[in-house]
């Protein structure tokens, strides 16, 4: 299966969306793309929209892996998104569920959000 991996700019974070399967011959066209964003773009957060990726295999983990490094050097965030159920088990497995921060979407944090919504009952 093929691999397709965007970039949009929302601000002071990049949203780098993949779908498809990340595997060994599919890994080196996200990890293009996060060197990319990593590289050239001076963003706070870097967010990889996940909700497209039926399939990530352990090469797929360690361009991810790298990136994240890569992020903390240059005082940036890497966090990914809305993993599908066969990813997120993976990282559930491996337990880099503790090492990458996990979101549900991709839309920025927000102190001032959370409070809004917190005394809804």
């Amino acid at each position: 299966m093929e691999l397709k991996v965007s970039r949009q700019h929302q601000g002071d974070q990049v949203v780098v969306s993949a779908s498809g399967e990340i595997d060994l011959y599919t890994a080196p066209r996200l990890q293009a793309e996060l060197t990319a964003v990593l590289s050239a773009d001076h963003a706070a957060r870097v967010v990889v929209d996940m909700s497209g990726v039926e399939f990530c295999d352990s090469t797929g983990m360690n361009v991810l892996l790298s990136a994240m490094k890569r992020a903390r050097e240059r005082g940036s965030v890497l966090e990914l998104a809305s993993p599908r159920p066969p990813v997120q088990k993976i990282l559930q497995v491996t337990g880099l569920d503790s090492v990458f921060t996990v979101l549900d979407g991709t839309a920025p944090t927000s102190t001032a959000a959370a409070e809004d919504t917190a005394g809804i009952p």
